[in-house]
């Protein structure tokens, strides 16, 4: 990625009258931008980059807490000053199976031990196009059928559609909508991802059931953006394709005002010798591009 130098303290972030919102964007840092590391590690790295949170992660080569038990994670973040914002993920959750509602409640209780905010839902990447109307179908079926489960954990379940032109889910409008006709359940909330809003082709924001975005960048200069897949998902620089900071402007402007975590897929970025340092840099440039200076 180009280098950017890091901004000083007196960065700021304006609100829409002008005044000062806060001293900067709340940032999350994601398991998966940092794949090689512990737990500990992540979390340390979450600190030093100055970051809210980290979301942990269940499909990584290493278990979802490394080598500590649940409540050895919630106090090693608490000791870190960091919430742990969402654990992920169940895969295929608008299945509406015996299995799923087993991993929904599993991970549910997983939560409450490690101290985590919310489980994340990923739906279902299926072999050709599913028809929109069967799409909000299966998450109002699933989400029916999970609703008790998810009030009775007390913790939140965060859906994340994937703008795959595959995905059995790949609009939050579709979300919003099924959770309005589910009378908007406060136990479920959404995931804004930049990377699958711009494969999705959506110009909606939601912020008012958004509990975290997540941010990642594509610089490839080749080929449509629908055909985008998750090895491209770098950190977000000024050649982006995602659109990745017009979006968090769009966000904060419409009232978000939640975390914005780096969720990195990209080999490149996995085997950065020094991924501290480009998050920094990356952090800086998403920092410089939505704030002015106050002096």
């Amino acid at each position: 990625m180009q280098p950017v130098a890091k901004l000083p303290d007196t960065i700021r972030l304006r609100d829409e009258s002008g005044g000062i919102a806060a001293n900067m964007l709340p940032m999350g840092l994601n398991h998966m931008s940092v794949p090689n590391a512990g737990t500990l590690a992540v979390l340390n790295m979450a600190k030093s980059l100055d970051c809210v949170g980290v979301e942990l992660r269940n499909d990584l080569k290493t278990p979802l807490f490394g080598d500590l038990a649940p409540d050895e994670a919630k106090d090693a973040a608490t000791r870190a000053g960091l919430r742990i914002l969402a654990l992920a993920e169940v895969y295929g959750f608008n299945d509406n199976s015996d299995r799923v509602r087993s991993e929904v409640l599993a991970l549910s209780d997983l939560a409450r031990q490690s101290g985590a905010e919310a489980i994340v839902l990923i739906p279902r990447i299926e072999t050709g196009p599913v028809r929109r109307v069967v799409q909000r179908r299966l998450l109002k079926t699933a989400l029916a059928a999970l609703q008790p489960i998810v009030q009775d954990s007390g913790i939140k379940a965060l859906i994340e559609p994937l703008g795959f032109p595959y995905s059995s889910l790949r609009y939050k409008a579709d979300v919003e909508r099924v959770l309005d006709d589910l009378g908007r359940p406060e136990c479920f909330a959404l995931v804004h991802d930049t990377f699958h809003h711009a494969l999705a082709e959506e110009t909606d924001f939601y912020p008012d059931i958004t509990q975290i975005v997540h941010i990642s960048g594509v610089s490839n200069p080749a080929g449509p953006v629908v055909e985008f897949a998750d090895h491209d998902r770098g950190l977000v620089t000024d050649d982006d394709r995602l659109g990745t900071v017009a979006q968090v402007k769009l966000l904060r402007a419409q009232g978000y005002r939640g975390p914005f975590s780096f969720e990195a897929f990209a080999p490149a970025v996995h085997s950065l010798a020094d991924p501290k340092t480009d998050l920094s840099l990356s952090i800086a440039f998403i920092a410089s591009a939505i704030t002015e200076r106050v002096m």
